[in-house]
C-alpha cells in the first residue's frame, strides 16, 4: 500500500511540476501587443533617424555649394577687376572642365556715378533646382 501511495504522490508532483513548467513557459515569452508596440517605436525613431540624415545630405550640398560658387566668383570678379575697362563688358561662360555644372554671367552697366561701373556678377550651378544661384555686385572704377 505505501508504494501506492508514495507513486501515487510522485505521480502527482511530477504531473504538477509539469504543469507548472509549462505555464512558466507561457510567461516567459511576448504577447503579440508588446511585440506590435515594440515595432511602432522601432518603426518612429527609423523615420527620425532617415529624416535626419536626408536633412543633413541636403544642408552638405547646399553649403558644398555656396563655397564652391562663392570661391569662383571672387576668382571672376578679380578676372574682371585686372582686365582693361574696354574688356569689361556684359557676356557670359563657364568655367571650363574642372566645373561642368557652373555658369557665370555678367552684366556692366553705369552705376549713374562719373567713373564708376556697376558690375552685376551671376554663378549658376545648372544641375541644382533650388537655391542654385549666387550673386555678386561690385564696382569698378573706369578713367575715361
Amino acid at each position: 500500500m505505501l508504494t501506492d501511495d508514495a507513486s501515487r504522490d510522485r505521480l502527482q508532483e511530477t504531473r504538477f511540476t509539469r504543469r507548472a513548467s509549462r505555464d512558466r513557459l507561457h510567461e516567459t515569452g511576448f504577447t503579440l501587443l508588446e511585440v506590435m508596440i515594440a515595432m511602432a517605436i522601432l518603426a518612429l525613431a527609423l523615420v527620425t533617424v532617415f529624416q535626419s540624415q536626408s536633412q543633413s545630405i541636403s544642408m552638405e550640398n547646399q553649403a558644398k555649394f555656396a563655397t564652391t560658387a562663392s570661391l569662383l566668383a571672387q576668382g571672376k570678379m578679380a578676372e574682371l577687376e585686372a582686365a582693361e575697362d574696354r574688356d569689361v563688358s556684359s557676356r557670359s561662360g563657364d568655367f571650363g572642365d574642372k566645373f561642368p555644372d557652373y555658369i557665370w554671367e555678367v552684366e556692366a552697366m553705369d552705376s549713374g556715378i562719373a567713373a564708376l561701373k556697376r558690375i552685376d556678377l551671376v554663378v549658376k550651378h545648372q544641375r541644382l533646382s533650388a537655391n542654385n544661384t549666387y550673386r555678386l555686385v561690385f564696382y569698378k572704377y573706369s578713367a575715361r
